[in-house]
């Protein structure tokens, strides 16, 4: 692609790291290596991107920082979906993430794809960023408006995080509908919690019951909100579905 491009800078860069041996990105080797391709090509930005990474999962946040930075001046089309649901994901920059996102739209003119671990389509990622500020009506408008917009782009928690919304706002009958709609792509522990807080609301007992043992079933049973790295917005613990079982023991 760079050649046909005519971009003999990254072509080359790119060919080298091709035909260089394959390192664990933890190791020095593997850092050389892409610090070689950056002498033949200092603007071969995914190398920026991809030595950040190992910088990311080892805690050093500032280097991780200054070297995506470097990826995003270079080529911000490119880098910014990463940086942006990096700043969301492990430093809840929800505004920098939100500026990110919104930077990206404005610079290309087709779908902005989804985030780096595949949970969430990238305008999802900056609605649940929205809500995260205080700005629930806007999550919605965003939420709902992906949803409506691209039906094949929904994701495993998308009508959950909208249902939680509405519980939130006190739009119980939409929280439901939510609730179930999330059932029919994916049923964990905390849509059946959620769904037993707006009949808690309701003070209709029976389904509140109902639901949290389905959720403390579906914990137990390892359907639930999980991720390698942080935790999910909107993610119920064993303890708070434990706790709601107390109650109703009493």
């Amino acid at each position: 692609m760079f050649l046909w491009k005519g971009d003999s800078c990254r072509y080359n860069a790119c060919t080298f790291l091709e035909e260089s041996p394959s390192y664990f990105q933890l190791t020095r080797e593997y850092h050389e290596i892409k610090d070689q391709a950056l002498e033949i090509c200092p603007e071969y930005a995914v190398v920026y991107k991809h030595k950040s990474t190992a910088y990311l999962k080892t805690g050093d946040f500032v280097g991780w920082k200054k070297l995506i930075d470097q990826a995003v001046d270079l080529y911000p089309e490119e880098n910014l979906d990463y940086r942006g649901w990096c700043r969301f994901q492990f430093f809840r920059d929800y505004q920098g993430a939100i500026d990110d996102i919104e930077r990206l739209e404005d610079l290309v003119d087709y779908d902005i794809g989804f985030c780096q671990n595949g949970d969430y389509h990238l305008v999802i990622a900056k609605g649940l960023c929205y809500k995260m500020i205080g700005e629930n009506e806007k999550a919605i408008e965003i939420i709902q408006g992906q949803i409506e917009r691209d039906p094949s782009s929904v994701g495993l928690y998308d009508y959950l995080h909208l249902g939680v919304l509405y519980l939130e706002n006190g739009e119980y009958d939409k929280a439901l509908e939510a609730f179930s709609e999330q059932k029919k792509y994916y049923e964990l522990a905390e849509c059946l919690y959620y769904e037993a807080m707006v009949f808690k609301k309701l003070e209709q007992q029976a389904a509140y019951e109902t639901s949290v043992q389905k959720a403390h079933a579906l914990y137990t049973d390892s359907q639930h909100m999980i991720d390698t790295y942080t935790h999910h917005v909107d993610k119920v613990y064993l303890a708070e579905i434990e706790a709601e079982l107390a109650q109703m023991d009493r």
